[in-house]
C-alpha cells in the first residue's frame, strides 16, 4: 500500500514518463488533481492511454476531504495521485504528502516537467527569476495587488518575474495573457508607481511543453493585441537582461 505522486508533464497524455506510467499501471485507484492546471487533452484520453478509470479531485477534496478519500484508499491499496506538471510544485500537494506520511502511508514521488523549467525555452536564465506570483480572476470586491508588488520587488533586484494565471476548469475559464496585462495595467492606473506601464517589455507564453508553444515578446500594449490561442497561458516580466538573453528573445519579438 502506497501513495504515488506522479507528474504528467505539461501538454497531453504522452508527456508522462515511463516510470510514471509503470506506477499508474500497478495502482488500484487513480486520482487526478484538476484545479492547479490542465492538459490539452480530456480525461477520456488519459483513461484510454493508461487503461485506468480516473477520479477527478477538486481543491475541496484534496485540501479538506483527503482523509476520507485519497489517504483512506492509500492505507489499503496502491493509489496514484496525478498532477499536471511536476507533483511537488504546489503547496497543496506538499501538504497532502505530509499528511500521508503522518498517517503512516509510504509515499513515492515521480517528477516531470513543469512550467518552472519549461519557461527556459524563452532564453531567459532560470536562476535569474525571482519570486513567482499569480493573477486571480477579479471579483466585485476583490482585486488583489500582490502580483504588482511581486513584480516591483523583483525589478528592484533585476530579477525576472513568472506570473501564473488563474483557471476555473469547471467553468471552462482560463485567464489569458491579454487579461493578465489588463489586470496589471488597472493596478498601475490606480497606484501610478511606474511598475507596469504600457511600454513595459513582457513575454507572453501559451502551451509551454507542446511541440508548438506560442511565445511572443514585446511591450505590454502590443501584446494586448495578440492572440495567444488555447490555454494554458503565463506571463513573464523580464528583469535586467544579459546579452545572451536579449539575443534569445529576438526570436520571439513582435514585428509591427
Amino acid at each position: 500500500m502506497a501513495l504515488y505522486f506522479i507528474g504528467l508533464g505539461l501538454y497531453d497524455e504522452k508527456d508522462i514518463s515511463l516510470r510514471g506510467l509503470e506506477a499508474i499501471k500497478k495502482c488500484n485507484v487513480i486520482y487526478l488533481e484538476d484545479y492547479t492546471s490542465v492538459l490539452s487533452c480530456g480525461v477520456n484520453k488519459l483513461e484510454e492511454f493508461y487503461g485506468k478509470k480516473i477520479i477527478l479531485s477538486s481543491r475541496e477534496l484534496v485540501e479538506n476531504k483527503a482523509e476520507d478519500t485519497i489517504l483512506k484508499d492509500a492505507l489499503e491499496k496502491d493509489v496514484a495521485f496525478l498532477v499536471v506538471g511536476d507533483p511537488m510544485s504546489a503547496t497543496t500537494h506538499i501538504d497532502l504528502r505530509l499528511r500521508a506520511e503522518k498517517a503512516g502511508i509510504k509515499c513515492f514521488v515521480i517528477h516531470n516537467a513543469s512550467v518552472f523549467s519549461a519557461m527556459g525555452i524563452t532564453g531567459l536564465q532560470l536562476y535569474k527569476f525571482g519570486k513567482t506570483t499569480s493573477i486571480p480572476f477579479p471579483e466585485d470586491k476583490w482585486h488583489p495587488e500582490t502580483p504588482y508588488e511581486v513584480i516591483k520587488d523583483n525589478m528592484k533586484n533585476g530579477l525576472h518575474t513568472l506570473i501564473l494565471l488563474d483557471l476555473r476548469p469547471d467553468e471552462k475559464k482560463f485567464m489569458t495573457v491579454n487579461q493578465a496585462i489588463e489586470y496589471l495595467l488597472s493596478v498601475e492606473e490606480k497606484r501610478k508607481e511606474k511598475v507596469f506601464s504600457k511600454g513595459l517589455f513582457c513575454v507572453g507564453c501559451a502551451r509551454l511543453g507542446s511541440l508548438k508553444p506560442c511565445i511572443k515578446a514585446g511591450n505590454a500594449e502590443d501584446l494586448l493585441k495578440e492572440d495567444f490561442g488555447k490555454p494554458m497561458h503565463c506571463l513573464i516580466v523580464p528583469g535586467k537582461l544579459h546579452f545572451a538573453e536579449e539575443e534569445a528573445l529576438e526570436l520571439f519579438k513582435i514585428h509591427k
